[in-house]
């Protein structure tokens, strides 16, 4: 997939050879509103990853998609650089993650954000339950991803979730 924001800047999915910048954009928020990820944990992942880049091909902004359940993904792992802050490349970004889940099938997105404005704006409501019937918690809860626990409140993640907003948006 293929968009673009503006004709200097593309919107791509992400390639292993990505990562190092991926990790090296993620570093300066990592342990303040993103969690740690190693490096290998981060190729492990690229393929969930998107990326906006200059004409140059230099790496401005990152996030994920990440499947959950059959009608259900996280948007993850949003960051932007410092120098394009609020020009829109993150909206752009998340727009573009919005897109392909639709393309996968997802009826609803989640995020665990510190950044409810910017969420907010894009159709994201604040969750105080968790939005999944007692069978698919059931299911969920087998997971080892600290995300799909921060996204069904096990107590585990409550260290990571502090200060955060639980939202979802409809699709």
């Amino acid at each position: 997939m293929t968009s673009s924001t503006s004709p200097q800047l593309r919107i791509r999915a992400a390639l292993a050879s990505d990562v190092r910048s991926i990790q090296a954009l993620r570093e300066p928020s990592e342990g303040k509103v993103l969690l740690h990820h190693d490096l290998v944990g981060l190729f492990e992942k690229v393929q969930e990853f998107m990326v906006v880049e200059d004409q140059s091909g230099k790496l401005l902004a990152a996030g994920a998609l990440h499947i959950m359940w059959e009608d259900l993904a996280e948007v993850r792992s949003i960051v932007v650089s410092t120098e394009t802050r609020g020009q829109g490349v993150g909206l752009a970004l998340v727009q573009a993650l919005l897109v392909r889940a639709e393309e996968l099938g997802v009826k609803r997105v989640f995020c665990l954000t510190f950044e409810v404005g910017f969420f907010a704006k894009l159709g994201f409501e604040e969750i105080s339950d968790v939005p999944v019937d007692e069978a698919t918690f059931a299911e969920m809860v087998r997971s080892n991803d600290d995300g799909v626990a921060e996204f069904l409140d096990l107590a585990r993640v409550k260290q990571n979730t502090l200060g955060n907003t639980r939202m979802l948006k409809v699709l």
